[in-house]
């Protein structure tokens, strides 16, 4: 009889700042959709959704204004015209999460709490705490080779 480890559910993150840990980046070209995964210390993760095209496939405006801010926050160059997705891998943000409460959608009388992150972001080196085993192992098999994460000196040495 196999044995199937359950897990403790969703659960929102609290309100209050964190550093985030960006593991992985998804971007389908057709639809402009771009979602970066976060991960904090303790392992608790949130997504960042951003919608870049409109239904016109047109650029959305408002949206791109808003991964830019993000985009060069969490590599910490404000400097930068264009990346590739897979960039922000490996790289941290530091943002409040504040709770919003909404009728829900299938019942108008119950209210449904979200998490967002807030817009003053500010770019992070790493974790302020030790992160667990976990996110070590999910922030390191995500990172994507590039000329700044190789070791030239273990390899050739």
């Amino acid at each position: 009889m196999a044995r199937i480890s359950l897990t403790s559910g969703f659960s929102l993150i609290p309100e209050g700042e964190y550093v985030f840990g960006i593991y992985d980046v998804t971007y389908d070209e057709d639809f402009g959709k771009m979602e970066v995964k976060m991960v904090t210390a303790n392992g608790q993760k949130y997504t960042e959704r951003f919608q870049l095209k409109n239904q016109n496939d047109e650029p959305n405006e408002g949206a791109m204004n808003a991964f830019s801010f993000f985009a060069k926050t969490a590599l910490n160059r404000y400097d930068i015209e264009d990346i590739d997705h897979t960039d922000l891998i490996g790289h941290y943000i530091r943002a409040r999460v504040i709770h919003t409460q909404l009728p829900s959608r299938n019942n108008p009388g119950k209210m449904t709490t979200f998490a967002n992150l807030d817009r003053d972001k500010t770019p992070a080196d790493g974790f302020d705490t030790t992160p667990t085993q976990a996110v070590l192992t999910m922030m390191n098999s995500n990172t994507p080779v590039s000329s700044s994460n190789i070791d030239l000196d273990a390899l050739l040495g």
